[in-house]
């Protein structure tokens, strides 16, 4: 009878590990707004942590999370590390940047589990407004994929991207304090 459990649990360890090994080494998540700004103006906010961290939906999920600012103040070379329970361990560093066209950056994740993903936040003029697209995609290695059985980028990550990008619209729609 033990033999048999045995077996039983090989098979679907053995099943497991096969049905995790074929799922998609690639992922992507991206979310779009139109907002009532400039490519400029958006571009401005995104070319910089520290204007980023005003509508990070990940720094609202977890306020008392650590944020450390290193390299240069804004655009390539910037760096924005971060270190908390709930959003984990990481860094972001802006590797491009193209003027109210493009912001890209590389995400080092430590923890819960370690990783590399690229951002791109991309900025596509539409009369007076301009669509901002947040996307996030990178690879998976086998327990990355193996993980994506359990939990999924899309839904993890999509709702937050939505939530950043509504309080992105706000950010830029508040008009800035008048100088005394």
């Amino acid at each position: 009878m033990l033999k048999k459990i045995l077996l039983g649990l090989v098979a679907v360890i053995a099943l497991f590990l096969i049905v995790a090994a074929m799922q998609p080494a690639d992922y992507r998540v991206e979310r779009s707004l139109t907002i009532a700004a400039t490519p400029a103006v958006l571009f401005d906010q995104v070319n910089d942590h520290k204007k980023f961290a005003t509508w990070n939906p990940w720094d609202k999920m977890e306020p008392s999370s650590k944020t450390t600012y290193s390299g240069t103040d804004s655009g390539v070379g910037a760096i924005a590390s971060w270190k908390g329970e709930k959003v984990g361990e990481g860094s972001a560093t802006i590797t491009e940047g193209k003027p109210g066209e493009l912001v890209r950056q590389r995400m080092d994740w430590k923890k819960p589990m370690e990783g590399v993903s690229t951002v791109d936040f991309t900025f596509k003029p539409e009369g007076d407004k301009t669509t901002v697209t947040w996307a996030m995609y990178g690879k998976n290695g086998f327990a990355g994929k193996a993980m994506s059985l359990f939990m999924d980028c899309e839904s993890l990550c999509g709702p937050e991207f939505d939530k950043g990008l509504a309080d992105l619209a706000k950010v830029v729609a508040t008009p800035a304090p008048a100088n005394p």
